[in-house]
């Protein structure tokens, strides 16, 4: 078996020179750039329909709100957070604070706080691919120790993604301050949503919207895009795309190398940069299945958490916060 250790490299990533051999090479790929401000539109609609959703089934038996829950909660919430990621980007609107406030509106059904905290740990991902110190996308020392080769470890681990990802992550990240303004305004309104929420609705609504938050990105298929991005599967290769029928309700979240590449490409049109510059990407590893994914991970002793590849550390964190504050 292969060792419990990180593919440890020294070379940069890759994104920054295929952007500028892709640019070169499709100079049209830069007319794709900006926001699509109809994102809002499908930020407020899928709010609605969530909440909606929690009225109507929330007070009926288990067995009716929890299948739901898994299957249409579950998606609409992954939806969303796949539009916190393009507001992290600012690809709804051109004003920072624009995008901000689409993200809050977006995590209202999420019954936790996340939008501000998920967009300043996501930009750091883009600026440090790697490095253990500022890439919260990479499993940590610990948590890959832990779950080992376990598959019941590995299921555990993939069921508790939401608290890995919003607790334990962020105190391995010692070197970033998590609170700002907009950080504090996210808590905020979210704490103010849903004591409101759960005085007129009740508690039943109440657990529709937790179970959907867990199973958006925990034990589902559309939980196995964690291990699709970014866990090096395939030789020399660091960032995996999903071309399968689920980015179809994921708002394209699954064109992950497109999207490293042009990070100022909205989602709806990174299929267009697959279809302008295919010789970039025909080479390259991609997945057609998150649900054959996730059921090999689980399955394959050799597929541990820390098949992910780290380089040296490097200082910009401090930099990565002046942007997000700007």
């Amino acid at each position: 078996m292969a060792s419990l250790d990180y593919v440890h490299v020294t070379y940069a990533e890759p994104h920054a020179a295929r952007a500028r051999q892709m640019l070169a090479a499709h100079p049209e790929l830069r007319a794709l750039a900006g926001p699509f401000r109809a994102s809002a539109a499908w930020t407020l609609g899928l709010v609605f329909a969530q909440t909606g959703l929690a009225l109507l089934v929330g007070s009926r038996p288990w067995f009716l709100w929890l299948p739901c829950a898994y299957v249409v909660g579950a998606t609409i919430d992954h939806a969303l957070w796949a539009l916190i990621h393009d507001c992290s980007h600012n690809l709804v609107f051109r004003s920072r604070a624009a995008n901000r406030v689409v993200a809050i509106l977006a995590n209202l059904p999420l019954v936790v706080p996340g939008a501000i905290s998920f967009a300043k740990y996501h930009l750091l991902h883009h600026r440090n691919m790697g490095d253990l110190e500022l890439d919260a996308g990479i499993p940590g020392p610990t948590e890959s120790k832990v779950v080992g080769r376990s598959r019941v470890a590995k299921i555990a681990w993939v069921s508790a993604t939401i608290v890995i990802q919003g607790v334990v992550r962020p105190k391995r990240l010692t070197r970033v301050r998590l609170l700002d303004t907009w950080t504090v305004v996210n808590i905020v309104v979210q704490i103010g949503f849903m004591a409101l929420f759960i005085v007129w609705a009740g508690g039943g609504p109440l657990k529709y919207l937790v179970a959907s938050t867990v199973f958006a990105i925990g034990l589902h298929p559309l939980g196995a895009r964690w291990i699709q991005e970014h866990f090096a599967l395939a030789p020399g290769q660091e960032t995996y795309s999903y071309y399968g029928p689920l980015n179809k309700v994921s708002f394209n979240v699954g064109y992950h190398n497109e999207h490293h590449d042009l990070v100022t490409i909205p989602w709806c049109r990174l299929p267009q940069v697959r279809r302008i510059a295919p010789e970039f990407y025909e080479g390259l590893h991609s997945y057609t299945s998150w649900t054959a994914l996730l059921a090999r991970f689980v399955r394959d002793p050799e597929i541990t958490l820390y098949d992910c590849i780290v380089r040296p550390t490097r200082e910009k964190a401090a930099d990565t916060q002046r942007e997000f504050e700007d």
